[in-house]
């Protein structure tokens, strides 16, 4: 089976499964979905929506934000990880907003990946879900079906990206890239899969019976 027949499966099988794609992480407005994109990074979803309902009732904008101030800020977040370098940047990236931008969230990839905390992953999923402009933000579950799929060689979180833009339609990708996400949580996890076990991998790859060894983002 060539890669572009495979793709349409995903596609197909992955539209069935979840025809409706919810952002998994709580938000109000762009700027508690930055926020809790910035969050994410080496944590649950789950967890973060759990820390982050109580700091958003008190600072839903980046100005009530840059006036809890850092260790307000960390008190808030402190049992996840990485938690005082994320303080630190959501009080900075505030302040930045609060003085370069009036408040608002700047809408281009290169203004977002330039505030602190901001890589080009946590930018890719604003762009997508804040204002709607194609993205495909790969994290440890797409990278690691997207090799299980034989869909890119896995060398580089940056490649993946590269390869499944090149084979998904554009108009897809908002969409497509939750949707796999959501897939890697539920049906081909890290430890529940291993590119012989899930349906969509048994689909893809019906004679493959060696594990595919994956490469970490």
């Amino acid at each position: 089976m060539k890669k572009a027949e495979r793709a349409k499966i995903i596609i197909k099988r992955l539209e069935e499964i979840y025809p409706e794609t919810p952002i998994p992480l709580d938000h109000q407005n762009n700027f508690t979905l930055l926020i809790a994109v910035v969050l994410s990074a080496q944590s649950t979803d789950k967890k973060v929506n759990e820390l982050t309902a109580n700091l958003f009732k008190l600072a839903q904008t980046p100005e009530k934000m840059y006036e809890l101030g850092e260790q307000k800020i960390f008190s808030y977040i402190k049992q996840l990880g990485l938690a005082k370098t994320k303080a630190k940047n959501i009080y900075n990236l505030s302040k930045i907003l609060v003085e370069k931008y009036h408040n608002k969230i700047p809408s281009s990839f290169e203004e977002l990946e330039l505030l602190p905390g901001v890589g080009h992953k946590t930018a890719s999923v604003v762009m997508s879900q804040a204002f709607g402009v194609p993205a495909f933000p790969v994290d440890t579950h797409i990278h690691r079906l997207s090799q299980r799929w034989g869909l890119t060689s896995g060398k580089s979180v940056k490649q993946t990206e590269i390869d499944l833009k090149k084979l998904f339609p554009k108009y897809l990708w908002n969409k497509l890239h939750l949707q796999i996400i959501f897939y890697g949580r539920e049906y081909c996890s890290a430890r529940g899969c291993d590119g012989t076990v899930c349906k969509l991998c048994k689909e893809l790859y019906p004679s493959r019976n060696k594990p595919v060894i994956c490469l970490k983002a």
